[in-house]
């Protein structure tokens, strides 16, 4: 896993944050990587207002196109928080690995993530919906 810039409104990093400083979440750290890489990211941030931010990042709550490219299949979430996540309905927790990747990327970029010691490269393809572009800030 190696370091990289990620843009985030200001709402999203404080409610990350917060769920990284849970009692819950500080008990797992250790042992997840890619959890250590979230902070290690929001730390790293850029920090932009939520109208700022540009339209294609994916941010919290955005619905997202990912290209499976070793597979070639497409598959679509909706980047969620913990309490929300239903992978059944498409909806991908922040705390996965996917997740941790996939927040603040741009469309056309590739990722790598790694799960139970097997990568998979993937390719964000589309944003169908980020709550900055339509004004919802608060989501």
């Amino acid at each position: 896993m190696s370091a990289r810039m990620i843009t985030i409104t200001r709402t999203d990093l404080h409610r990350l944050t917060e769920i990284l400083d849970s009692e819950l979440t500080l008990a797992i750290v250790g042992q997840r990587a890619h959890l250590r890489e979230l902070r290690e990211n929001l730390q790293r941030a850029t920090v932009v207002e939520s109208p700022d931010m540009l339209p294609d990042v994916v941010t919290m709550n955005s619905t997202v196109y990912v290209h499976d490219l070793d597979r070639s299949e497409t598959d679509v979430y909706t980047l969620v928080y913990p309490e929300e996540a239903c992978i059944a309905e498409g909806k991908l927790s922040i705390l996965s690995p996917l997740g941790v990747e996939i927040l603040g990327r741009r469309v056309g970029e590739a990722v790598t993530v790694h799960v139970l010691d097997r990568e998979s490269r993937k390719r964000i393809d589309k944003l169908s919906f980020q709550p900055e572009r339509v004004g919802a800030f608060h989501l």
